[in-house]
């Protein structure tokens, strides 16, 4: 089964997750080309829709778990102890549901035997559907084994029959067999995951990694099952593509039914858009044909134009003439720029350069591998928000549901995927190559609609392991990356560029100045600021790892303590395997180095603060590194962070903590990326540069607005000055040239003290007069002065909700909200005196109505009402003496 269905009907959430910086939700349908919108014979016959598709058997699932090889068939199974089970799901799904699992101190599911169990019923031939079984496994019909599966990864159908009623049942075998069977010798042991063996095995590594990520493995069928049904026009396939031919699109379908049709009586019709194409039958199962749509307007990422996606709409007449929706599809085309030197990495969509940032993919959760559609939802929400437009799907990973990679069409994500291959010397046998091919082949057929994915690799860090151990390029190279995956996505995917592994390029695999690396040298290898110009970072598809700080919410609520060495906090702090050090070091190493305090006399001293100077340093360095990157002349072409959320509460990687509200680095990274930017450099004796970005397709016309302050408040430089922004356009502008006289930006000459403490560019909109972009620059970022700012805050209730008004007299730095309802949709920023700043407040959620209210906050009928309680809570400066209480 090489296009498995895709069922859009299915793969649609309803939960609309809160924005980073804003509540305001999006609009689908200004997303898509709305033609003929009220045509009511697809309105009426899309009720019925749900129908033809593939019937998911997600009720009525039990499961049991009894000792490696207790039972050899469903005959021999006990007859207690079995759990309501979800499914699609996991054996930890089933155990978190009846309240026995213990996600801080998880049992060790993948040595044991799992079993799950569901009647079927109806009469006559059938095909039941297994998207995806975890991993070592067994399908049983009424006690007669019919299939063996040994990947996760593949889908599986099985043609059975039924008379009446029938068992099925699901066997899930112990690893220990497979990690234990002698295959070819590896010429490399990563520490990453553990056992080394896992090699042999098509599993995740999610579970397997000690240090990275909790230990809840990956069992039970944790895709969608299915049973075909037998309506007239069931769909069994359903193979789409798009591609632009000049300036028209062209949609190519393939869609196989599950019962034969009698071709000569049944016309059918293909609509996408407002154009319209007949369709051909091959033979009695399968429709063929193309769709054109003239002068199709293209799929942008979010950040460079809208992502236009069009309806389609399949069309049948056998006499009764029926509609049903296909979902939607977008045209796009892209190519790999290497520079003029030829190795460099960039993408150009549509004929532009793209500067792609964002975060590597986790999972919406870990226990259920897929998460809600809400709670995808929401993670698209925060992260385009942010100014991100691409996400990447690492080898350590797992391949995500249809209903991420809609999402990613939908709201203008580019989508980096791995495949699920990391750090091992994989085998090169005859078997373990069919089975990634399968697999390989499985993925592209079900993903091949979907325009956001950008870029596919062949694995994370396998090329940079063996390097690592010193083997030599004759010694480390993996067919698998060179020649047949490859060769899969050129037959598969032509339409994505293909790169070997991540990293790769150089004389080293992980060589920063040369085709794609993984950037930490500002983070684990604890660099200064200037390394990110002197490493000349090509494309970083990972960077920035920090023990980033959650909120005290979530530290308190979840976590169960604020105090770093306590040990549930120590706990939750990744780690390399064998390392001496964490990435609390790593955090607090920038935090002495960049604010000049004792990061363990503070711990002790002031724990409070030491958190907020935790949060606000990861913040800025988010921030300024991004900025290097994104300034005019930097030869990177796009970079993620290194994680978008996290698997467990803590100070961990992510951006997003487990509970699903954002961190200060997401903040951080807010104020960098977004598509009209201003951000500013320090060129030591040459002053500030400023960078105005603009990745628009409109001319900008906007006012300058440069000022410098003394004591936060007098103002000692100043300058304005009109600009333009040319469309898809970076233009660098010096800070000395702005203001005509000298003056010393970076106090770099020292002639005497320092003249000022801080350095404000804004850009305003030159019609309205709003600001659009602003930024700062300290050029002493010591926190040890604490002022009194003169800081007010009024609580005012909007129609969208509640909203403080935040202002200050003087220089606010950092500026971060605290209330035990609430969320600000603005938190970590840096605040000029006297201008007022407007806050929307988003209700904070516990995690178990956490889905419920992150679809009720971001719906555009959202109002404050009486389940909303009031606000009330503090808000903070890192430079102010004291905070400002409101309510």
């Amino acid at each position: 089964m090489d296009a498995p269905t895709l069922n859009p009907a299915a793969d649609e959430g309803d939960g609309r997750g809160p924005l980073a910086a804003t509540a305001a939700a999006v609009d689908p349908t200004s997303q898509s080309i709305q033609a003929d919108a009220a045509d009511a014979s697809v309105a009426a016959v899309n009720l019925a829709c749900e129908s033809l598709w593939p019937q998911r058997l997600d009720t009525g699932w039990q499961c049991v778990s009894t000792p490696a090889g207790a039972c050899g068939s469903p005959a021999q199974l006990p007859a207690h102890g079995w759990l309501a089970a979800p499914v699609p799901g996991t054996v930890a799904s089933a155990r978190r549901a009846a309240g026995l699992l213990d996600p801080a101190d998880p049992a060790p599911l993948a040595f044991d035997d799992h079993w799950y169990r569901v009647t079927l019923t109806g009469t006559g031939q059938r095909r039941l559907r297994l998207h995806g079984l975890a991993t070592l496994a067994e399908v049983w019909l009424d006690g007669v084994k019919r299939l063996d599966s040994d990947s996760m990864f593949i889908a599986h159908d099985l043609d059975i029959e039924l008379n009446g009623s029938a068992t099925l049942a699901l066997c899930f075998r112990s690893l220990t067999p497979a990690l234990a069977a002698k295959r070819s010798r590896a010429r490399w042991r990563p520490r990453l995951a553990s056992p080394p063996t896992l090699r042999n095995v098509r599993t995740t590594l999610l579970g397997h990694m000690p240090g990275w990520c909790p230990s809840i493995q990956a069992v039970g069928p944790w895709r969608p099952v299915e049973l075909l049904g037998d309506a007239p026009h069931t769909f069994d396939t359903l193979d789409l593509a798009s591609r632009l031919e000049h300036d028209d699109g062209v949609v190519s379908l393939t869609l196989r039914f599950a019962n034969p049709h009698d071709t000569a009586a049944c016309h059918a019709t293909l609509k996408c858009g407002a154009a319209v194409s007949s369709l051909q039958w091959r033979d009695a199962y399968t429709l063929t044909g193309s769709v054109r749509v003239p002068h199709a307007q293209r799929w942008w990422p979010h950040t460079h134009g809208e992502p236009t996606v069009y309806p389609l709409t399949l069309q049948l007449d056998d006499g009764l003439v029926t509609s049903h929706s296909l979902g939607s599809i977008g045209f796009r085309s892209l190519a790999v720029e290497r520079g003029v030197d030829g190795t460099g990495f960039a993408l150009r969509v549509n004929g532009l350069p793209v500067f792609c940032r964002g975060a590597c993919w986790t999972s919406a959760d870990l226990v259920t591998l897929t998460g809600t559609d809400a709670q995808l939802r929401h993670a698209f929400e925060l992260a385009r928000a942010a100014g991100m437009n691409m996400l990447r799907v690492g080898g350590t990973m797992v391949y995500e549901s249809d209903a991420f990679y809609t999402l990613a069409d939908e709201y203008g994500m580019l989508v980096w995927q791995d495949f699920a291959l990391a750090n091992f010397d994989y085998p090169n046998d005859a078997a373990f190559s069919a089975s990634v091919e399968r697999e390989a082949t499985q993925f592209l057929a079900r993903t091949r609609r979907f325009a956001a994915l950008a870029v596919l690799c062949g694995g994370s860090e396998a090329d940079q392991q063996a390097a690592m151990f010193g083997l030599p390029p004759s010694m480390r190279a993996q067919p698998l990356f060179t020649e047949r995956l490859p060769a899969i996505v050129a037959r598969e995917r032509p339409d994505v560029p293909y790169v070997s592994n991540s990293p790769s390029g150089g004389a080293w695999p992980f060589s920063t100045n040369e085709g794609i690396t993984h950037y930490y040298g500002v983070g684990a290898y604890q660099r200064p600021l200037d390394d990110v110009r002197r490493s000349q970072v090509r494309f970083a598809a990972e960077c920035l790892a920090f023990a980033n700080v959650p909120d005290d919410a979530t530290l308190h609520d979840v976590l169960g303590t604020i105090h770093s060495h306590d040990p549930r906090w120590k706990a939750a702090v990744p780690r390399d395997p064998g390392a001496g050090w964490d990435f609390d070091d790593v955090r607090d190493h920038y935090l002495q180095t960049l604010y000049g305090v004792e990061p363990a006399r503070l711990r002790y001293e002031d724990p409070e603060r030491y958190l907020d100077l935790s949060r606000a340093v990861s913040a800025e360095l988010m921030s300024d590194v991004f900025a290097e990157w994104r300034r005019a002349g930097s030869t990177c072409g796009g970079a993620l962070v290194w994680q978008l959320q996290d698997l467990r509460p803590g100070a961990r990687w992510g951006l997003i903590d487990a509970t699903g509200r954002p961190k200060s680095a997401l903040h951080g990274l807010a104020h960098t990326l977004q598509p009209v930017q201003l951000v500013m450099t320090n060129e030591g004796l040459n002053g500030l540069d400023i960078h105005l970005i603009n990745e628009r397709a409109q001319t900008f016309s906007a006012q300058l607005e440069l000022v410098c302050l003394r004591d936060g408040s007098v103002k000692v430089a100043s300058a304005s000055r009109p600009v333009e922004l040319q469309p898809h356009s970076v233009q660098r502008i010096s800070a000395a040239a702005c203001l005509g006289q000298f003056f010393d930006f970076t106090h770099a000459y020292r002639f005497g003290p320092r003249a000022h403490d801080v350095t404000i560019a804004t850009l305003r909109d030159a019609a309205s007069g709003q600001i659009v972009s602003q930024t700062f620059h300290l050029p002493q970022r010591r926190v040890s002065e604490r002022h009194d700012l003169g800081l007010t805050v009024a609580v005012e209730r909007t129609s969208d909700g509640w909203q403080l008004v935040i202002e200050a007299q003087r220089f606010a730095r950092f500026v971060h909200i605290i209330d035990p309802h609430y969320r600000a949709a603005h938190d970590w920023f840096h605040l000029e005196p006297n201008r007022p700043f407007n806050v929307p407040l988003i209700p904070l959620t516990s995690l178990a109505s956490q889905e419920r209210i992150v679809a009720r906050a971001s719906s555009p009928a959202f109002k404050a009402d009486a389940t909303c309680a009031p606000p009330a809570g503090e808000v903070r400066a890192v430079n102010a003496i004291s905070a400002t209480f409101y309510r």
